[in-house]
């Protein structure tokens, strides 16, 4: 039996990679943080739908080698109707590191990011605004891409993600809480 567990640790993984998969392990893990909350933490009422609704200061470190660009989406797992998406941003420049506060709802950036269209039908970022009761999280996911998209802005999520099948190098998460 140990000679069998043995051998799947080794053979799988070879088996996989030499398949067309990749083994995402923790040398592809992207640190993303914000220096408005940290992880697990509540996000500050200013960057939600109850405050100013601008989005957060995050930035990122430890993309991979390769990475040509980023995608950030942030969705709320926790929303009554299912997951509700709050930003999808996509295309951003493999140079960028950060995005500051207050990203404008544009849906072509300065920078050439793309943004696309929420839950809310609106381009840019829309901030926690849940029902009362229980803490929503919030999850802000970045992708590490090995390729420059070029896609149109005004995107839903489904067609961003999509498009970075096949893609994705690295990936890392932040979550922040809110609740009313």
């Amino acid at each position: 039996m140990k000679s069998l567990s043995c051998l799947v640790k080794f053979i799988l993984p070879v088996v996989l990679i030499a398949g067309g998969c990749v083994f995402m392990d923790s040398s592809f893990a992207i640190e993303i943080k914000s220096s408005a909350f940290r992880d697990g933490e509540y996000i500050p009422v200013r960057y939600t739908g109850l405050g100013e609704d601008v989005s957060p200061p995050l930035s990122w470190s430890g993309a991979p080698e390769g990475t040509q660009s980023y995608c950030l989406i942030v969705d709320d797992p926790d929303a009554p109707m299912g997951t509700w998406d709050h930003w999808i941003l996509y295309d951003i420049p493999k140079s960028k590191s950060s995005l500051e506060e207050g990203i404008p709802k544009e849906a072509t950036l300065q920078d050439g990011s793309k943004q696309g269209v929420n839950d809310f039908r609106d381009i840019g970022y829309d901030g926690p605004a849940p029902p009362p009761g229980k803490p929503h999280r919030y999850i802000f996911t970045l992708y590490a891409l090995d390729a420059e998209l070029g896609l149109e802005p005004g995107l839903n999520k489904e067609s961003v993600l999509k498009s970075i099948k096949g893609h994705t190098i690295g990936k890392g998460k932040l979550t922040g809480l809110f609740k009313r």
